[in-house]
């Protein structure tokens, strides 16, 4: 049995309509604006993917895992929105491309500044045809400076970041996060910004150009590692599950399973040791504080995993929990997914896309109680195309045979 089969199925609704009436086109592929746009869409706006002529987006070949011929990569950040397929190099596809611009609100791109003005869609070319235009440009390194032109994934911006430099235990090598940081928190800033141009616009009345580099995103990220440093000189190194300022806060094992386990203020380490019925340990003065707790770190640390090698994992979270203790299991993805209070969120759900069901993740981000955000699947590709060129433009049936006899659309 699949894990999809024990998804409960969301059926469509009007989700969450904050940004309704918000039109978005998308020019992007991978992961980070894709994921910046579905914020959006998830939030109400109206998303049209645009993608190339028979192939579409960079993900919808990343596999396997495949899931009925889609790549679940894919499928996991491109839900609410429709596909077009148009070829804009093409000069009537560029065309068409520009008639829906003019009832666009926002634009989003992630090609570098060359590419853009070699294609006339950065801000400069555009501003003046469409002044209420907001114009988001997600690279690698933002758009101006000498790396302004460089190709960028996740990596290479995770390494620029430092984050990397930070990740992993000590002994072993540089590590990058186990799911692509850079291009999620730099999606995030897209949306962000995105809702602050509008907001702006609302008073102004005009367009915006938006400049998001996933290196900064991620650098800004890095900001409680980067500004301990600028103003003090020391210089953090990797320290795995453990981290080198708060002492206590890192991985333990316990007689089965790891745990986390966070003491991070004087009240959580005096609980800690009356919890586990040694309140003297965690009343003794030289070790009052941080700073002494992190001079004796060593120590510490020894007395808490003998005590916590004597009892299961289950035994030692149920008695945190019960004193306020921040602690937790290390989960695999398989348990995370399995996780009672995530899944009575609804955080894990399937939909009924036009292959089949399509396992999901939501939004986990509540208004008014609501989150339920799913109005349609992540589109086959090219599957709106037609409706879009019908409605939006009032273009007729024979003007659309011809446009896809030329391969334009």
């Amino acid at each position: 049995m699949s894990p999809l089969d024990n998804l409960p199925t969301a059926t469509g609704t009007t989700g969450l309509e904050l940004l309704k009436g918000v039109r978005v086109l998308d020019l992007t592929t991978s992961i980070a604006g894709p994921y910046g746009t579905q914020l959006l869409a998830d939030l109400g706006a109206e998303v049209t993917k645009v993608e190339r002529v028979g192939a579409g987006d960079d993900t919808r070949a990343w596999g396997p895992p495949f899931l009925d011929g889609e790549s679940l990569w894919f499928l996991s950040i491109n839900r609410n929105k429709e596909s077009l397929t148009l070829d804009i190099k093409q000069p009537e596809g560029r065309r068409i491309f520009d008639q829906l611009l003019a009832s666009t609100d926002v634009l989003v791109v992630n090609v570098v500044l060359d590419v853009q003005q070699r294609l006339a869609l950065d801000f400069e070319s555009l501003k003046a045809r469409y002044p209420t235009l907001i114009h988001v440009a997600l690279t690698g390194f933002g758009s101006h400076g000498a790396r302004a032109n460089l190709p960028c994934y996740d990596l290479i911006a995770e390494g620029y970041s430092g984050v990397m430099d930070l990740t992993g235990e000590k002994e072993y090598g540089p590590q990058k996060v186990g799911t692509p940081a850079a291009d999620l928190l730099a999606g995030q800033d897209v949306a962000l910004a995105t809702v602050a141009a509008l907001f702006e616009r609302q008073r102004t009345g005009r367009g915006k150009s938006i400049d998001v580099s996933m290196v900064a995103s991620m650098v800004r990220f890095m900001a409680p590692r980067v500004v301990p440093y600028l103003g003090s000189g020391e210089r953090v190194t990797r320290s795995g599950g453990r981290d080198s300022v708060i002492a206590i806060y890192q991985v333990f094992e316990t007689a089965d399973e790891p745990i986390t386990l966070g003491l991070g203020n004087d009240a959580i380490w005096q609980r800690f040791w009356t919890a586990v019925g040694k309140p003297e340990y965690g009343a003794s003065a030289s070790l009052a504080t941080n700073a002494n707790r992190r001079a004796q770190r060593e120590s510490i640390v020894e007395a808490i995993q003998s005590l916590l090698a004597t009892r299961e994992r289950h035994y030692w979270l149920a008695l945190f929990n019960e004193n306020r203790i921040p602690a937790g299991p290390i989960n695999r993805v398989d348990q995370v997914v399995e996780d009672e209070h995530l899944r009575s969120e609804g955080l894990f759900y399937s939909v009924e896309g036009v292959r089949g069901k399509v396992p999901q993740v939501g939004l986990g981000i509540r208004f008014d109680g609501k989150s339920e955000v799913h109005r349609r699947a992540p589109p086959v590709l090219g599957v709106d195309t037609e409706r879009v060129l019908r409605e939006r433009l009032g273009m007729s049936d024979v003007c659309i045979a011809g446009l896809k006899d030329r391969q334009i659309i």
